[in-house]
């Protein structure tokens, strides 16, 4: 049996995770340094590099070499902090240090979980930062006060359960004072596809339904940008695998979610494309391709695995999704953030989604998430994070969620 407390973390399994993510990393440049080096000693690409050949014979024992005294150092260095382990002790992650890894997660967390990374966030829910064990026991001594109204929240990409907190302002802990509501929080991998997550959380919400330690009246969740995104794909994994919490989903609330993709993520797949065009600028397209599936599925918002399966993630391709809904007998709310200090025709997002793809508007019909009018917001003069702590904002959830 692990007698660990919950929420403590080996140093000896950080720093191993640590050591393997720098390792990997030397090797990644190594490889890239070697495909230019081996681009501008091979000649003119219009002669036909004459010389590729014998470049690549010389480049490729040097850095063949290399990269295997790097494996080298790394695994040597892996075998003393596992036997050093026992005497690194345990410690419980501070907010800084899961700041870190949250963006690590974000970034390339699907990679880290394929390479067994510790490093790699356990998808949990979680209270005061410490993950709630699903027994009956164990939620009840872990939430006393636990009530019939369950308010889960999602937190957005590269960011955790933490970060609800903003400026002493922390949505879930004001819906329990204000409204009775008892909030758990999610904490998960952001760089797992969107539909992965969706699933897992489905499958968690499961699990927690049927071990809350009280009857319960309603189950509400609140996602924040990404978050918006993974409660969807949960519901949508609920409703095709007939699973028992999705009868009890009352409220569905999307803060600034891309639930058309963003932007950013749209001009990365382009700066990709456009790397590719010459010998000497495409080995630096390697760099664009440490995104997360996560990021990726930003581009146009997919939910679902049909929406990724199948197509190049770091190509360029058109919007796979097709009759998109919102959950049905669910109450639905969107909000979104602009920079702009008035309503107009055209606004600006809140710095990472326009205001068209948080409130869920697309050209096609077949693509637009018909939130009630009733239920959307704007809130002027907010970035994307201002959705966090906005006293409009949270207004608005109150009043949503009183009913």
């Amino acid at each position: 049996m692990n007698s660990q407390s919950p929420g403590v973390r080996k140093n000896g399994d950080a720093l191993r995770g640590a050591s393997r993510l720098a390792v990997q990393a030397t090797r990644g440049v190594m490889g890239l340094v070697e495909e230019v080096h081996c681009t501008i000693a091979s000649g003119p690409s219009v002669l036909g590099r004459p010389l590729e050949r014998p470049a690549r014979a010389v480049t490729g024992w040097i850095y063949s070499t290399l990269q295997e005294a790097t494996r080298h150092v790394g695994a040597g260095l892996d075998a003393v902090l596992t036997r050093l382990s026992p005497w690194l002790g345990d410690s419980a992650p501070g907010p800084q240090r899961e700041a870190v890894v949250s963006a690590l997660n974000g970034v390339l967390g699907d990679a880290l979980e394929a390479q067994g990374n510790s490093l790699a966030i356990p998808m949990a829910f979680r209270v005061h930062g410490q993950p709630l064990c699903l027994e009956p026991e164990a939620l009840r001594d872990a939430l006393p006060e636990a009530g019939s109204r369950l308010l889960v929240l999602v937190h957005g990409s590269s960011m955790n359960d933490l970060q609800w907190s903003r400026r002493g302002h922390d949505h879930g802990a004001a819906l329990a004072r204000d409204l009775g509501y008892t909030p758990v929080y999610l904490h998960y991998n952001s760089g797992l596809h969107i539909s992965r997550n969706g699933r897992a959380l489905s499958a968690l919400l499961e699990q927690l339904v049927a071990c809350w330690p009280v009857p319960l009246e309603s189950l509400t969740l609140l996602g924040h940008s990404m978050g918006g995104l993974v409660a969807r794909s949960a519901c949508l994994a609920a409703e095709a695998e007939g699973q028992g919490w999705r009868p009890l989903l009352r409220g569905l609330v999307c803060l600034g979610s891309p639930h058309h993709g963003s932007p950013l993520e749209r001009g990365g797949s382009w700066v990709d494309v456009l790397l590719e065009l010459s010998p000497y600028s495409a080995p630096f397209a390697r760099l664009g391709r440490i995104r997360g599936a996560g990021v990726t599925d930003l581009r146009f918002g997919n939910v679902l695995d049909a929406h990724w399966e199948g197509r190049e993630r770091f190509g360029w391709g058109g919007d796979a999704r097709r009759g998109l809904t919102l959950p049905e007998g669910v109450a639905c709310y969107a909000i979104a953030a602009t920079t702009a200090k008035a309503l107009a025709d055209r606004l600006p997002g809140d710095g990472l989604v326009p205001v068209d793809s948080a409130l869920g508007r697309h050209a096609l019909p077949e693509l637009t998430l018909r939130f009630p009018e009733a239920n959307q917001r704007i809130i002027l003069g907010a970035n994307h994070l201002d959705l966090l702590d906005h006293p409009e904002a949270y207004a608005a959830l109150r009043a949503w969620l009183a009913s």
